[in-house]
């Protein structure tokens, strides 16, 4: 092969969460002289990681929100027939329809949907646009791929699943990254001011989908069992104010420390004691597989896929189950007994790329 196959990514707005996460990982690990890509972002992202992807020998196209519609498909088939890419893969489901008719039109032969989530419960307008526009996407995708069989089903269709029809790609991730180790403990505890404290910890985009206000409710019910308990809290967005507002009415704010975005999450998992997940809604729930790589007990919520489980103690509660006994599952955690431990191969980074590479490669026949 002479040179590499230059794959479309359709981004859609990038905040330096979820997805593009996922992409970047999976493009620093790929075999860049097989496979490159090109990604196509919103124009007003606000996290674009642009000198890195040049770097690595992509490109970063800008384009209009699909509000514009109408601009947004002139650009898209403009930019589509222009590269010639053989294939467009969109991480943007179920609004993939939008991409994938501009690329029909612009004579692109392969356009991947590939969905990283399911029912957006509590979203009200967007939960009926994705309901509306689900259906639509089989209509100008090739073909069909996920991050777990639950997204997969609630895009796709079960009976597509159960045919083999759609791919499943797990989220890869640098599991070393992660691994317990115990002197790391030690020093971020140090560094942080968390000795002596039962550390709750969390990691997502603050947003109704990540349900922090349940997880305020839960930490207090810790909380009451035991005072040393400390919530550490990483990530930002738009329910920030809300949850500090909601922790000093509580009066656990001096009990709360919210570190925003990070890059050093995998550090942070080794400090906590217990991991909480509360979500409404999961296409797999990646920072959940993240802290049980930590040797963390998770407690996650019904609507996190089985998938995302890889060690025995990992919890799965209802949200209805109420703040008293999502406390005293998480009470049950003991720090001196965390280790790695578990099958984490099927969210190794390294193995997923290759399944990836492989993948578009066998579209092509190469």
């Amino acid at each position: 092969m002479s040179e590499p196959i230059r794959v479309a990514q359709v981004m859609g707005r990038m905040s330096g969460y979820g997805v593009e996460q996922y992409i970047m990982n999976y493009y620093r690990h790929i075999d860049r002289e097989k496979v490159q890509f090109d990604l196509i972002v919103d124009e007003d992202s606000t996290e674009i990681p642009r000198e890195e992807i040049e770097r690595l020998g992509g490109r970063v196209f800008l384009v209009p929100r699909w509000e514009a519609l109408g601009k947004y498909m002139t650009v898209l088939e403009k930019l589509f027939r222009e590269n010639r890419y053989p294939i467009v893969h969109a991480q943007t489901s179920p609004l993939d329809i939008f991409p994938f008719c501009a690329a029909k039109r612009a004579g692109v032969p392969i356009r991947i949907s590939q969905c990283h989530t399911t029912a957006p419960k509590g979203y009200g307008k967007k939960r009926l646009i994705k309901s509306v526009m689900r259906p639509l996407v089989k209509v100008y995708a090739t073909h069909y791929a996920a991050c777990s069989r639950e997204a997969a089903a609630w895009l796709f269709g079960r009976r597509t699943v159960e045919r083999g029809d759609v791919k499943i790609i797990y989220t890869g991730i640098e599991l070393e990254q992660y691994r317990y180790d115990a002197a790391v403990r030690a020093q971020v505890r140090q560094e942080l001011g968390l000795e002596g404290r039962f550390v709750v910890g969390h990691v997502g985009r603050f947003s109704i989908q990540k349900n922090q206000p349940f997880l305020v409710d839960v930490f207090r019910a810790i909380h009451e069992r035991r005072p040393d308990a400390l919530l550490l809290l990483a990530g930002d967005g738009e329910t920030r104010p809300a949850i500090e507002e909601k922790l000093e009415r509580l009066g656990l704010r001096d009990d709360a420390l919210l570190l925003g975005r990070r890059d050093d999450v995998g550090q942070l998992y080794q400090a906590m004691d217990v991991f909480l997940f509360p979500s409404l809604f999961e296409g797999l729930g990646m920072v959940a597989v993240e802290a049980q790589a930590a040797g963390l007990k998770a407690v996650v919520s019904t609507e996190v896929p089985e998938e995302a489980q890889v060690r025995e103690d990992m919890a799965f509660l209802p949200l209805a189950a109420g703040a008293e006994r999502w406390a005293e599952e998480a009470l049950l955690a003991d720090p001196d007994t965390r280790a790695f431990e578990g099958d984490f191969s099927r969210f190794d980074v390294t193995e997923q790329a290759k399944r990836l590479e492989q993948f578009y490669c066998g579209l092509l026949g190469i």
